[in-house]
């Protein structure tokens, strides 16, 4: 490998999300970023809020990972489960397929929404916004058959369909009108035919055991356990190494995109990824999103702890909105930014690297250790709803406390 390509291939890790964004929050705790100033004595304060808001959410603190499959749960209702238990699977890795083809397009459809779009589910009459609502959506999709190029088997995404994915059909299924605006609804049609152009491109990878799909994702992952353990990161790193090609071009280093990475200045390296901050939020969110059905396959899934907490706008929201962050000019925030300017990049970043202090202080109040209580479940329990709930008392649409302007792919 190419040095270039091989320093490329560096910032798709985890490892090198956490070790960049730590770097930037030591920068941070010496009053010398650009934009933000950093108060780690007010995480005690965000910290009892998070553990009140784990409590109350479960009371026994039996918290589920953080996860796509959180948001297909409307009115008490698992609108998944009801999907999956009323299809006869032929065995385990059949059902695994469907679970990854399902989550795998979720997932990118998940991109933030804006405030005035919501979704009305034909199944439970509820209307739902922001991420829940998408998800919603794309589970209909999903169930409707609208990814999968086999009329008699509806419960699968092949590359075939999703190759010919459009903004029109999209937004019908969205129910996006001039009344409910969807944010970014171009971006994710064409990450779609990106994906389905991906998976068609690598049959070694995505059609071991079928045509090529997202699903075909599970056989490679499950070749890749050693003596049935599979490591988080690894499923990460193989999402960024597979699946890479997918995401709009932004920086590219010895060839090779690089996907939600971006640049700031603070960060020197002194080789060829000076400047480059990788923060990969939901190639991440994925990664934790194909823990269950993995595990529900019979795979053991280890150091969940190894992936870092998520650079989106409800955890890096509440670090605004409980004073951990400031910003140096409050007139930054009724403004509008750039996903890639210094502003948002430093948040971002920031964000992951307070996640880890935030996560030591949250289990020191639960009572619980890093073991039975990963990071994944902090933010469940945790500080993604609190980050939401904060944003409520702070402006009256529940808005981040920072305007990111969004093409459908990052947040």
């Amino acid at each position: 490998m190419q040095p270039e390509a091989a320093a490329a291939s560096s910032l798709l890790s985890a490892k090198a999300v956490r070790d960049r964004a730590h770097r930037l929050l030591a920068i941070g705790l010496a009053d010398s970023l650009r934009h933000f100033r950093v108060h780690p004595e007010q995480l005690d304060t965000t910290a009892d809020l998070v553990a009140a808001m784990t409590q109350k959410a479960y009371p026994a603190l039996e918290v589920p990972l953080h996860a796509r499959w959180r948001h297909f749960v409307v009115d008490d209702r698992d609108r998944w489960a009801e999907i999956d238990k009323a299809r006869p699977w032929r065995d385990p890795k059949e059902r695994a397929r469907a679970a990854f083809d399902l989550v795998i397009v979720s997932v990118l459809l998940d991109a933030g929404a804006g405030p005035r779009w919501a979704y009305r589910d034909a199944a439970t009459g509820a209307k739902v916004g922001r991420s829940e609502g998408l998800a919603l959506a794309s589970l209909a999709m999903f169930a409707g058959g609208v990814f999968s190029a086999r009329p008699a088997s509806p419960l699968r995404a092949d590359a075939e369909a999703l190759q010919a994915s459009s903004s029109d059909a999209l937004g019908r299924h969205f129910q996006v009108s001039d009344a409910n605006p969807l944010a970014g609804l171009d971006g994710r049609a064409d990450l779609l035919r990106r994906l389905g152009a991906a998976v068609a491109a690598r049959p070694e990878i995505f059609a071991r055991a079928d045509a090529p799909r997202p699903g075909g994702f599970f056989d490679h992952l499950s070749r890749l356990a050693v003596g049935g353990r599979l490591p988080a990161p690894l499923v990460l790193e193989e999402l960024l190494q597979q699946l890479g090609a997918i995401w709009p071009s932004r920086v590219e280093l010895g060839g090779i995109p690089l996907g939600d990475c971006w640049r700031h200045p603070a960060i020197e390296t002194g080789d060829t990824t000076t400047g480059l901050v990788p923060l990969h939020k939901l190639s991440q969110w994925l990664a934790y999103s194909l823990i269950e059905p993995l595990q529900a396959a019979g795979l053991e899934i280890t150091d969940i702890d190894g992936l870092t907490g998520l650079a989106e706008y409800r955890n890096g929201g509440l670090l605004i909105d409980t004073g951990v962050l400031e910003l140096r000019d409050p007139g930054e925030a009724a403004r509008r930014h750039d996903v890639g300017s210094t502003l948002v990049v430093e948040w971002r970043a920031l964000t992951v690297a307070l996640l880890d202090r935030l996560a030591e202080l949250v289990r020191a109040r639960l009572g619980v250790d890093a073991v039975s209580f990963p990071l994944a479940k902090v933010l469940q329990g945790g500080t993604w709803s609190a980050g939401r709930e904060i944003a409520r008392t702070k402006r009256a649409d529940g808005t981040p406390p920072i305007q990111v302007i969004s093409d459908g792919t990052v947040f």
